[in-house]
This record gives C-alpha cells, sequence and structure tokens, in this order.
C-alpha cells in the first residue's frame, strides 16, 4: 500500500472504531476466510471493516430494491468487498487511450437491415471461460484476445483461449502500452499483425507480471489481418455489428461500486465510452465486431476511468457476462 493511502486510513482508523456493527463480526470473519482475506496491522482492518460494513449496506439495500423490481441486476460481496470504489480504479485502472488516438472508422453500417432480437455467443461456442486479471492492469489485454477468440472459432470451428500475457509482455513501448500499467485495444491488434501472431494461453499462461517477451512463432494460435472501429456513439452500429460479427472489444466507465460489486443479471448503469476494436482473422471479406451499451449519455461525458469489457450478448439491455 502506498505511502498516502496508508496515511488517510490511519486518519479514518479512530472514526472506523466507533462506528463497527458488532452484530456483523461474524459475517465479517466469514468474508475473510472465504476471500482468504489477512491484514498486516489491525489498524488497516479496523479501516478495511469499515469500508466493508459500508459497501455490505450498499449491496444489501440494492438487492432489496432488486427483489422489489426496481433493478435488473443484483450485487454480492467479492474480493473486493473491502475496498473503495478509487481504490479498485488505482489497483485496476488498465484502459490507455493513446495521446495521439486517431479512430480507424471503416464499418460500412445498413441500416435497413432487420435484426434479431437477442444473439448470444455463448451458446454458439465463441466464448471462453471467464479470466481473472489479479492486480495487473491487463484488462485491454484480455479484452483484445476474446474478441479473436470469437473469430477463431467462427473461422475455424475450434475455440481456443489465446494468451494475454503475450500481449502484456511483447506488445510494449513500440505500441504505446504498459504491460500491468495498462494499455488499448487497438494496439494490441495492431501487434497481433505486425507480430504475424499470437500464442495460445496453453502455451504461454497468464502470470498477472510483467515479464520478458517469450513469444514462439511454433506456439502461435491465431493471426489478425485488420481492425476497425465503430462511428462515436453510434449505438445502431454497434448493435447491428455484434448481432452479425461476434463478441466486440469495449471500454467502459466502471467507477460505480455496481461495477466492482456487480453479481448477475443486466447491469444498465453501466455506459461504453469506447466501442473499438473488431479484429478479423486471415480470410476474404472477414469484418471485424462489436458490442452494444444500453444507453450512450456516457460517452459525451469525461469518464475518470475505464476497463476493458468484452460484450457477448445482444438484448434490448446488454447483459454483462464476461468482464475483466
Amino acid at each position: 500500500m502506498n505511502r498516502l493511502a496508508w496515511v488517510l486510513l490511519v486518519c479514518c482508523s479512530a472514526m472506523a472504531q466507533l462506528h463497527r456493527d458488532p452484530t456483523l463480526d461474524h459475517h465479517w470473519h466469514l468474508w475473510k476466510k472465504t476471500y482468504g482475506k489477512q491484514y498486516e496491522e489491525k489498524t488497516e482492518e479496523t479501516v478495511r471493516r469499515l469500508i466493508w460494513e459500508k459497501n455490505l449496506k450498499f449491496v444489501t439495500l440494492h438487492n432489496l430494491e432488486h427483489s422489489m423490481g426496481m433493478h435488473s441486476y443484483d450485487l454480492g460481496m467479492n474480493h473486493l468487498g473491502d475496498m473503495t470504489s478509487e481504490e479498485v480504479v488505482s489497483l485496476m485502472s488498465c484502459l490507455k487511450v493513446p495521446s495521439q488516438w486517431q479512430r480507424n472508422v471503416t464499418y460500412k453500417s445498413n441500416p435497413n437491415q432487420k435484426l434479431p432480437d437477442s444473439v448470444d455467443w455463448r451458446e454458439k461456442g465463441c466464448v471462453t471461460e471467464v479470466k481473472y486479471q489479479g492486480s495487473c492492469g491487463s484488462c485491454w489485454a484480455f479484452s483484445a484476445v476474446g474478441a479473436l477468440e470469437g473469430q477463431l472459432k467462427l473461422m475455424t470451428g475450434k475455440l481456443v483461449s489465446l494468451s494475454a500475457q503475450n500481449l502484456v509482455d511483447c506488445s510494449t513501448e513500440k505500441y504505446r502500452n504498459k504491460g500491468c500499467n495498462g494499455g488499448f485495444m487497438t494496439e494490441a491488434f495492431q501487434y497481433i499483425i505486425d507480430n504475424n501472431g499470437i500464442d495460445s494461453e496453453a502455451s504461454y499462461p497468464y502470470k498477472a507480471t510483467d515479464e520478458k517477451c517469450q513469444y514462439d512463432p511454433k506456439n502461435r494460435a491465431a493471426t489478425c489481418s485488420k481492425y476497425t472501429e465503430l462511428p462515436y456513439g453510434s449505438e445502431e452500429a454497434l448493435k447491428e455489428a455484434v448481432a452479425n460479427k461476434g463478441p466486440v472489444s469495449v471500454g467502459i466507465d466502471a467507477t460505480h461500486p455496481s461495477f466492482f460489486l456487480y453479481r448477475s443479471g443486466k447491469n444498465s448503469d453501466i455506459l461504453c465510452s469506447y466501442y473499438i476494436c473488431c479484429p478479423c482473422t486471415k480470410r476474404k471479406n472477414a469484418l471485424p465486431h462489436h458490442s452494444t451499451s444500453e444507453s450512450l449519455d456516457g460517452l459525451k461525458q469525461n469518464p475518470t476511468f475505464h476497463i476493458s469489457i468484452l460484450y457477448l450478448v445482444l438484448v434490448s439491455k446488454v447483459i454483462l457476462i464476461k468482464a475483466y
């Protein structure tokens, strides 16, 4: 923990001691045991307990409202339950939009096309298992490989987990990515194009830390010939692309507790801030893919934090099923 964060926690400790709810002692210990939580000093545990109780109250009230039909999703006290929104942002902030980013908008929409009411790419076998990024800011890498995995399945009939660690280690300075300190999906795709491939997860497993590039062309599992981006703010183009083409990489504003304490359902509070990369493997006339959000109001703002995400289900209100 950095010095400033620790000073802030110490300053709060006296007040935290006064507000602990003793009726929650048993549940606090159960939660710590469940997630293997250990704190080096009593002062830190005291403050973590206060934050945990605040989050627990938020989750409990939200889920009560959910039971009354006021929300379309519910929350849970996961391993981030003893952290503030600001701490989660600091720990997992990972989307680094290039300062000289020039959008490569070449997607051609067909506004007269009738789209299906729903598309679930899980049912089509285009989705690998949910993966955990740990304390490494590598969400951009997971988002990129997730979209490419879907394309690979659609082209070859085989679902192969691709190496996010390959991107963390190798798509670095030249591509303005910073490994566990963040990156951007377009740059990840550009690396795969330039490198003429990416290794499989099995041959290049995830370590959740920055390491020396160990790409081995003998273990190449996929290639990418190009990527594109949807028109800024065009939800209809996004809806069309994800319906027709497959899973897509997007960036969202993830500062709200409803994101990091999310458990299940349709979270309509999460807003897409970027819908970007549509990778496609080498196939003539192959087009990239994208995803959708319920509202575009967030696009008009400047969110302080974004996290890469992979939308895999298209419905009237997006179901978030795979986040990193």
